[in-house]
């Protein structure tokens, strides 16, 4: 692997430049006009990132001319799909060298969670576009550096809530945010998506050696692999991964604020959850609820990967819903593309097409050189995604108690309490007493929406996971 740090990458990326570091755009930005070819790179491809290909293909004018990933089956399994269509691309296992290569317009990226932001911020810097998955950061403070990255380079820089895109999604918060069913008083998000055991080992497990894996690991620590698998199961241990809040709960979690129309940070937040079911080498809470308590309109998001009951697959639903939200209003409820009244008859439909035009849409933006373009600019990205790590900062900081106690200290929350109720009931079908395996109450925590920072009791903890330790050279900078 090729030995490059920050200071180095910047100025052989970056050498166009100069000393007019102030300069929005790098030296040798193309201006795009409507009939040249975008070319765009695509970085992590083993699962979301091969319907980022696929759609890049199918949009004229929109050249992939790079690929890479840190594991070479993938990798030369792909570069050889585009040799059989006769279709050129340069490979790379290292991405800072598909950075440097300045025939590259764009980039798109569906790497583990705990890469997101670094290939972002080191994308401005080096004057290309990019389209990052959600969530867009690990933790609060990337998903800030990221928006400051593309303003000072004058980047488009897209994220992944392809809801955002979605012609029936738009019509339903045009809709809720017009009145139509009075004031909105409740944003509840869902994400009841069964997650079984992952396993649990007994010492280091091997990595296979067509991976990477200091490239794999780039800002986490690098430790021995401690789980049965590698790829997909990093989503549910700390060091790379988010939980299903993170994971799939980002799409819903946006959805409640763009619903809500809240453009910065909640006030207070709180967690219960717990890992429950079965012992295994994951991390995250596969069953929780985080309540963030905007002064105006609270947004309560729940998390649940077990089934209805033991001995079943079939998931729970909340009012017909498993993956999605419900918007509570005065006069009805917004549930699974339909609006209904408080009696629970529908009363419309918005049909949930589109959300696939969501890579038009940045190419679109790029080609226009205006952030306004975008259906889900980067701010949007990270406050969503910060909204995510609020609930499971509250979480990781809780202690557990028996359920008498958690429901006392949450009664002056009747949502909260509502939702606590309806979370022992699913864990009492699942054969969970939390008599006995008590759930985890995180504290209260305050923040500081303007700056980013919590405040007043566990401040000091809490603003410790704002941020981690970077393992150079893949660090994410102070300063972009």
């Amino acid at each position: 692997m090729r030995k490059l740090n920050r200071r180095t990458f910047l100025k052989g990326s970056l050498a166009a430049a100069g000393a007019a570091s102030s300069l929005s755009l790098p030296a040798w930005s193309r201006i795009l006009g409507a009939n040249d070819d975008i070319r765009v790179g695509v970085i992590g491809f083993r699962s979301q990132g091969s319907g980022h290909i696929d759609r890049f293909l199918k949009i004229p004018g929109v050249r992939v001319v790079a690929l890479c990933d840190v594991d070479r089956t993938i990798l030369d399994q792909k570069v050889k799909e585009f040799t059989d269509r006769k279709q050129p691309v340069e490979a790379y296992t290292d991405v800072r060298q598909l950075l440097d290569n300045k025939d590259i317009d764009a980039i798109s990226t569906a790497t583990p969670n705990h890469w997101h932001a670094l290939i972002s911020v080191w994308a401005c810097q080096a004057g290309k576009d990019v389209y990052v998955e959600k969530p867009v950061s690990h933790n609060i403070f990337e998903g800030r550096k990221i928006v400051e990255a593309a303003r000072k380079y004058n980047r488009i820089v897209q994220t992944g809530t392809q809801n955002r895109s979605c012609a029936g999604m738009q019509e339903a918060i045009q809709y809720l945010q017009a009145g139509n069913l009075g004031k909105i008083l409740l944003a509840r998000g869902l994400c009841y998506k069964r997650r079984p055991s992952i396993g649990k080992v007994a010492g280091p497990q091997p990595v296979p050696e067509y991976i990477d894996y200091d490239l794999w690991t780039g800002p986490a620590p690098l430790v021995p692999l401690m789980r049965e698998n590698l790829h997909y199961d990093w989503h549910w241990v700390w060091p790379t991964g988010n939980g299903d809040i993170g994971n799939q709960g980002i799409h819903q979690m946006d959805i409640c604020r763009w619903a809500t129309g809240e453009q910065q940070l909640a006030p207070r937040v709180i967690s219960v959850g717990g890992r429950f079911g079965y012992v295994d080498d994951g991390e995250t809470a596969n069953t929780q609820f985080v309540l963030l308590d905007y002064e105006r309109i609270p947004i309560m998001f729940e998390v649940r990967g077990l089934p209805m009951e033991s001995g079943v697959e079939a998931m729970p639903h909340y009012r017909g819903v498993r993956i999605g939200n419900v918007i509570h209003c005065e006069h009805g409820y917004v549930a699974g593309g339909y609006a209904y009244d408080n009696e629970g008859n529908r009363i419309k439909q918005f049909p949930m097409e589109g959300g696939s035009q969501h890579q038009d849409n940045f190419i679109e933006a790029v080609r226009s050189r205006r952030q306004s373009d975008l259906t889900a600019d980067i701010l949007e990205g990270h406050l969503s995604s910060a909204l995510c790590h609020m609930g499971n900062i509250s979480h990781r900081l809780g202690r557990q108690l028996p359920p008498k106690e958690i429901r006392e200290r949450l009664e002056s929350e009747p949502e909260a309490v509502e939702t606590f109720d309806r979370f022992q009931e699913h864990l009492a079908a699942n054969g969970v007493d939390l008599a006995k395996s008590h759930a985890t109450l995180g504290p209260w925590l305050k923040m500081n929406p303007v700056r980013e920072r919590f405040t007043g009791p566990y401040a000091r903890e809490a603003n410790r996971l704002i941020s981690r330790d970077y393992r150079k050279p893949f660090v994410v900078p102070e300063k972009v």
